[in-house]
C-alpha cells in the first residue's frame, strides 16, 4: 500500500528528476549530425522530431516509477538496477553517436533492455505502479532496438559503419 506523500517527499521526487535529466543529457551531448543523417534508415523510422517528446514523458515516467518504489523499500537492490538502467540508458547515445558504432550500440542496447526489464521486475512486488510506468519505456527501447539493428546492417553492408 502506498504512504501518503509528505512534504519530505518531495526533495527525492526532485533527485529522481535530476537524475533522469542527466542521463537525458546524454542524447544532447551526442547529437544525431550528419554522421546520422546520411545513414540508410528504414522507411518505417519514425521522424526526428518525435524523439524528443517522447524521451521526455518516458524520462519523466522513468523519474516516478524509482522514486515510488524508492517511497517502499528505499535505497536496495531495486534501486540499485534501476541506477544501472540509466548507466546503459546514457551510453547508448555515447556508442551510437558518439563513437558512430551501431554495432556496439546494439549489444549493449540488449543489455539496456534486460536492465529494464529486471527492473520492472523488481520494482513489481513494491510497487505496481513503478512496475507499470516502465512498460511503455520497455516498448519504446524494443523499438528503438529494432531500429538500430535496421540501421546497422542497411549501412554495414554499405560499407559506412563497422561491425
Amino acid at each position: 500500500m502506498l504512504r501518503p506523500m509528505r512534504f519530505s517527499d518531495i526533495l527525492p521526487l526532485i533527485g529522481f528528476f535530476a537524475v533522469c535529466f542527466a542521463t537525458a543529457c546524454s542524447g544532447a551531448v551526442f547529437k544525431p549530425g550528419d554522421w546520422y543523417e546520411n545513414l540508410a534508415k528504414p522507411a518505417w523510422k519514425p521522424p526526428n522530431w518525435l524523439f524528443p517528446p517522447v524521451w521526455s514523458v518516458l524520462f519523466t515516467l522513468i523519474a516516478i516509477a524509482g522514486w515510488l518504489a524508492w517511497r517502499q523499500v528505499g535505497f536496495g537492490l531495486p534501486l540499485v538496477v534501476y541506477g544501472i538502467h540509466l548507466l546503459l540508458n546514457a551510453g547508448w547515445s555515447a556508442l551510437f553517436f558518439g563513437l558512430k558504432r551501431p554495432d556496439l550500440a546494439f549489444a549493449e542496447l540488449v543489455v539496456f533492455w534486460l536492465s529494464i526489464l529486471a527492473t520492472i521486475l523488481l520494482f513489481a512486488p513494491v510497487s505496481a505502479a513503478a512496475a507499470w510506468l516502465l512498460a511503455p519505456y520497455l516498448a519504446w527501447v524494443t523499438f528503438a532496438g529494432m531500429l538500430n539493428y535496421a540501421i546497422w546492417q542497411r549501412n554495414r553492408e554499405a560499407g559506412f559503419v563497422r561491425g
